[in-house]
């Protein structure tokens, strides 16, 4: 991963989004990064400034941690043969996206399903995106989607390759609880991270997977409870958020209404730090550059949810649920923003305000390891006010 090997300065911030459920404002004004690393956040009269190599003027407006889209179905580069779509990496950091996590490379035309190309495929994409990363942004892939025939052994092999995750379980061959459990546990001993579609099917080849396989399966994250696009009835996904702790993926590309269940049910659980947000795109319904702000704003208006506790949605709650070093506004993690103001002419006080009333903000930049990578977008509303690089 390149990293900026700089230090830098961003003052004068009118807000700081921390993506902490327990404390999701943080005091301060001024953020500090070196080597991509968050070094110092608070106020700029306190912090060490001193001979940054670089200074960014917020000129008031808000930053929070760059957002992460926890089920994307990349392919190659910035391109998606399903929607015959160039540079929608791209497009997706204009959204405040600077981290993508694959939940398999399944619209790859001829996707091998014998056990050696879906291992060869996996580690090849897991390393072509490690070695490119579109726009600078983060593509966490190489995500196999398991078939009948599979062995322990093959998740050793992929474990040792590099290969983290798994694509959605139940897009290929197993669509059985018991071996989905089974293959699902062999991935966890060799520390790969595991997800499974939830609801009727998506594409044609797929199929249901109801709440008894995901509740046997026992993935680490539940794929789009809402649906992808078809959700699940009632009943089973609120068994899905009662029976388990595993993660509550609510995606772009689901159920509005299925969301919304999820939504309630995990507050009256009080169990928010279990929501996080995909997108589930480029699929059948497009790309969604916007989507996990589109989410961001959709459950905080029509979920009565507080702006800034949903922005952890789509930012510190899937670090954590993952395991990841982004997402969190922490000494130490990597220095993956984005800032953005209340866009021209939207209701509201202020960008919480609006966002609750369903609006999206404007972003003005996106910074990745210390690095600007985007700057005013071309694809939100635009913002009342636009950090500067000085």
């Amino acid at each position: 991963m390149e990293t900026s090997e700089n230090k830098l300065v961003i003052k004068n911030i009118g807000m700081i989004l921390s993506g902490k459920l327990e404390q999701p404002i943080l005091d301060g004004d001024c953020i500090v990064s070196i080597d991509g690393k968050i070094s110092a956040i608070g106020y700029e009269k306190d912090l060490n400034t001193d001979q940054p190599d670089q200074v960014i003027n917020a000129n008031g407006v808000t930053i929070s941690p760059g957002l992460i889209d926890s089920h994307i179905h990349p392919v190659v580069g910035d391109y998606t043969p399903r929607q015959q779509q160039l540079h929608w990496i791209d497009s997706t950091l204009n959204g405040g996206v600077t981290t993508l996590i694959s939940a398999g490379e399944v619209h790859m035309p001829g996707r091998p399903k014998d056990i050696v190309g879906l291992k060869a495929m996996a580690i090849a994409a897991q390393r072509w995106y490690e070695n490119f990363r579109p726009s600078g942004v983060k593509v966490l892939a190489g995500a196999p989607v398991i078939e009948h025939g599979m062995e322990e052994e093959d998740f050793k092999q992929l474990s040792d390759a590099g290969v983290k995750l798994l694509g959605e379980v139940g897009l290929g061959s197993v669509k059985d609880g018991p071996t989905a459990k089974k293959m699902v546990q062999w991935a966890r001993k060799y520390g790969m991270q595991s997800t499974i579609h939830t609801g009727g099917p998506s594409i044609p080849g797929s199929g249901l997977i109801d709440k008894d396989v995901v509740l046997e399966a026992d993935t680490d994250v539940i794929g789009h409870i809402n649906g992808g696009h078809s959700a699940l009835p009632d009943d089973q996904i609120v068994c899905l958020c009662e029976s388990c702790q595993r993660s509550l993926e609510i995606v772009h590309n689901g159920n509005e209404r299925a969301a919304i269940l999820t939504l309630n049910t995990a507050r009256e659980l009080d169990q928010l730090d279990r929501i996080i947000l995909g997108t589930d795109g480029p699929a059948g319904s497009g790309v969604q550059p916007l989507g996990i702000l589109r989410m961001i704003a959709f459950l905080s208006s029509f979920g009565n949810i507080p702006a800034e506790v949903a922005f952890c949605f789509g930012t510190g709650n899937t670090s954590r649920n993952r395991k990841l070093d982004v997402g969190l506004m922490e000494v130490g993690y990597c220095a993956d923003f984005v800032l953005m103001d209340q866009a021209q002419h939207s209701p509201g006080n202020n960008l919480l305000a609006s966002v609750e009333q369903g609006n999206l903000p404007g972003v003005g930049m996106t910074i990745i390891d210390g690095m600007v990578r985007s700057q005013r977008s071309r694809n939100t509303p635009p913002a009342q006010k636009l950090p500067q690089i000085i």
